[in-house]
């Protein structure tokens, strides 16, 4: 977000009632919506959110998708207008003022986790979805795939490439998808994927196998081989964060780490 978390939470909290606000500060709101957590960070204008990754929210009624279409319209730039799709009987793919992704679907979803992220493999990265399933399946444990619908043949896509899979990594829910047409717009830092993490064990391992192949970069940052960018964080630090004494001591003690490493993080709040 650029300066505008909090506005954008409170809308959030208007278009899902049940959507809740866990923590806020001047730098980050987070809330839980439908069984996903979200973060949203006041980044500057740098990177913004695109529908590289968008959050797929499984309405469960007609009266739910028009409700929720509705609400996110006013200031929407709408991609797919709400209406029959050869997948679905009720479906729709919008941009809300924010600039965040929705895709809107009638169907339910046999999880408590109603809202699912999205990711848009796009030319030239059109073949990339069950190599990419395969890579985080591998690396997440327990994991699982749990839907895969290959191309069309006559499509033109490689032979075995997927137009669309489902998959668990742990407890949470993703979708990925194809597009064979190149798109103005790649994975970007504007839509990240946060991993918090209980132990060191665990960030070393995931900093090491998501980031190999693609970049390392500051502050617990990596764009894995793919181009998506996640966050490995401790679980531990927003706690360390929204406490108003240990915050500028962790942040000065964070900024100049790559991986982070959470002695150090825990040593720096004990000197605030």
């Amino acid at each position: 977000m650029n300066s505008e978390a909090r506005m954008a939470a409170e809308f959030y909290l208007q278009v899902f009632p049940d959507a809740q606000i866990t923590s806020a500060n001047a730098m980050v709101v987070q809330l839980e919506l439908r069984g996903s957590k979200f973060m949203l960070l006041n980044g500057g204008p740098l990177f913004q959110a695109n529908p590289s990754i968008s959050n797929f929210v499984y309405c469960g009624s007609t009266e739910e998708i028009d409700r929720i279409y509705s609400a996110l319209l006013p200031g929407a730039k709408v991609m797919m207008p709400l209406g029959a799709y050869p997948w679905t009987s009720r479906y729709a793919w919008m941009t809300d003022r924010f600039g965040v992704s929705w895709q809107l679907d009638v169907d339910p979803v046999r999880s408590s986790q109603k809202v699912v992220p999205a990711l848009l493999f796009s030319a030239p990265q059109a073949n990339a979805v069950a190599r990419a399933v395969h890579h985080y399946t591998t690396i997440f444990k327990p994991s699982m795939v749990l839907m895969e619908a290959p191309h069309n043949p006559q499509s033109g896509a490689e032979e075995g490439s997927l137009l669309f899979a489902q998959f668990r990594l742990r407890t949470s829910l993703f979708n990925a998808m194809s597009s064979l047409e190149k798109q103005d717009f790649q994975f970007t830092p504007g839509n990240s994927l946060v991993v918090e993490c209980e132990t060191q064990l665990e960030i070393d391992q995931l900093w090491k196998a998501l980031g190999e192949g693609g970049q390392y970069q500051m502050c617990g940052w990596l764009v894995d081989q793919f181009g998506v960018s996640w966050q490995i964080i401790p679980s531990v630090l927003p706690q360390l964060l929204n406490d108003e004494h240990q915050r500028l001591r962790v942040m000065d003690a964070l900024m100049p780490m790559q991986k982070l490493e959470i002695s150090t993080l825990l040593q720096a709040s004990a000197n605030a």
